[in-house]
């Protein structure tokens, strides 16, 4: 048995209208749902958008890093 990992890193994009927090859970949550082995995200960027010059919501982009499956 090896005592290495691989990892394979995806890019996503999760918002919420709520908070930057919500938006990262929103696109983790949504990520596992196809992504198996996940291990670490990294946001890479925070944005928003602006309505009546509120925030209408946030936006993060995240770079998921998931393990390689060794069989």
């Amino acid at each position: 048995m090896s005592d290495h990992h691989t990892y394979k890193k995806i890019e996503i994009v999760g918002s919420s209208k709520t908070s930057i927090e919500d938006a990262i859970e929103n696109a983790l949550a949504e990520c596992a749902k196809s992504v198996r082995n996940m291990d670490w995200f990294e946001v890479v960027e925070t944005r928003g958008h602006i309505v009546d010059g509120k925030v209408g919501h946030y936006q993060v982009t995240l770079k998921i890093g998931f393990r390689m499956s060794n069989s």
